[in-house]
């Protein structure tokens, strides 16, 4: 348990290319980055002969035609052409990672939900990024390319010599416990609790332990990449801002050993053999990148008079659908403020909406669930089945002295999305379940009283 490969470095850019610590500042930008100097051509993409004796070759993120504003590419300069990355596939089984439609029809997922947190493996029992995922819910169908599925991961081993991708889908990792390091293509990611990462469909990465073992969340996105949600009245600050968001400087490794790779693919999962790390871009320009995200620089906005503003207002990612204003998903953080409204319920209320919400605990106390609710819990509130506070936080918001008050050392986040999600065998039966989850309401009094005036 927790074995650790001895690392290998990768070639990094130099220092003087103005990053800071091996990333770049910003979100969607255009990037360029060098690991060795004069390998990336100026000018042009496609040279009669790359320096160093290199190929050039592009990542594509969207459809050639796609609008301007939302045309990805990202042009490489390697040392392989990544067709010589794979070669005849074979399929493999991962039992625990699902993809939609995924549908048991022996499993009920109509209602409300939570898990304690899903224990890390005692004993000699090794897990890596792909052995380690543990499917929760799935929504919506990855054959047409809409829709999600949520994880966990619990990883106690570095992948060596073993690589993936996911032509499926988008990855958002969100850590709960331990520290990870991805070996991405175009860069070195490292990635810890109050952190996120972003990893592009398609893109090639190993994952290393840092500390562990690891556990944490992760949202597989199908559909339309996730983009900042346009702020509206709120204006052009505070929510996520993009110069937070770090993309890592050109890295890579000249390294010929027998390797493995593993390709997500429609749900299914094949390997291929080569003889060489892919990992080997040397230079890279464009827009289609990995990039992470530190979740204590989200500037949270909210009421400064009264009443509760939609959580909405907490949405750090959106991937949209084909509908303005209906996320196929939204990424949305709770954390660390402020609440000073006057004469107001403050936690959030009682609701059903159209949306399916599955949260998670990072770390603190759910200011709506203060019991049960723990650090590396998930619950899961399905389209339109009504939820909100249980009696006790009921009861305190309703009869607290309304004074400034900062809710402090919490932080929980929610995937949310316009599809049903369905519970995999493994969240039915073998995650932790809190089978009297649902019964935190039941002590929920009728209060009524027709006398006019009364509260």
């Amino acid at each position: 348990m927790n074995k650790q490969t001895t690392p290998r470095e990768m070639v990094r850019a130099a220092a003087h290319t103005g990053t800071h610590e091996g990333y770049m500042p910003g979100f969607g930008n255009d990037f360029e980055t060098e690991a060795l100097p004069g390998a990336l051509p100026q000018g042009m993409n496609s040279p009669q002969k790359c320096n160093y004796g290199l190929y050039a070759e592009q990542l594509s993120g969207t459809p050639f035609t796609a609008p301007r504003g939302q045309n990805e590419r990202t042009w490489c300069y390697r040392i392989r052409p990544s067709v010589r990355h794979t070669a005849r596939f074979s399929r493999i089984d991962l039992p625990y990672w699902k993809s939609a439609p995924h549908v048991d029809p022996d499993v009920i997922s109509l209602g409300q939900y939570r898990w304690d947190p899903v224990p890390l493996p005692a004993g000699d029992e090794g897990l890596t990024f792909l052995t380690g995922m543990r499917t929760m819910t799935t929504a919506g169908d990855v054959n047409t390319q809409v829709g999600m599925a949520s994880h966990v991961y619990l990883i106690t081993d570095s992948m060596v010599d073993e690589y993936f991708y996911s032509a499926d889908s988008e990855l958002l990792v969100v850590p709960q416990e331990g520290r990870l390091r991805f070996y991405t293509e175009l860069g070195i990611i490292d990635l810890e609790p109050r952190e996120i990462a972003i990893l592009p469909r398609g893109m090639v990465f190993r994952v290393e332990v840092v500390e562990g073992p690891a556990r944490g969340f992760i949202c597989e996105n199908y559909g339309q990449k996730f983009d900042l949600p346009n702020r509206g009245p709120i204006g052009a600050n505070c929510l996520a801002n993009p110069r937070d968001f770090k993309t890592p400087v050109a890295a890579f490794e000249d390294r010929d050993a027998p390797s493995r790779m593993v390709v997500k693919w429609c749900g299914q999962f094949h390997e291929t053999r080569i003889d060489h790390s892919p990992l080997d871009v040397v230079a890279w320009h464009g827009n289609y990148a990995a990039c992470k995200y530190d979740l204590s620089t989200f500037s949270p906005v909210g009421a400064i008079l009264f009443d509760h503003p939609d959580p909405s207002i907490f949405t750090v990612l959106t991937a949209p659908s084909g509908v303005e204003g209906t996320a196929n998903i939204d990424f949305v953080l709770f954390r660390e403020r402020w609440m000073v409204a006057e004469d107001t319920f403050r936690p959030p209320w009682y609701h059903k909406n159209i949306m399916s919400e599955l949260m998670g605990n990072i770390y603190g106390i759910y200011d709506a669930k203060p019991q049960g609710f723990v650090p590396g819990g998930m619950s899961l509130h399905n389209m339109m089945l009504p939820h909100g506070p249980d009696r006790d936080a009921f009861e305190g918001a309703s009869n607290a002295e309304l004074k400034p008050e900062k809710l402090d050392n919490t932080m929980q986040f929610m995937f949310e999305t316009r599809f049903p999600q369905h519970l995999t065998p493994f969240a039915a039966s073998e995650a932790p379940l809190q089978d009297d989850y649902i019964d935190c309401w039941d002590s929920i009094e009728k209060k009524f009283d027709g006398t006019p005036g009364v509260k």
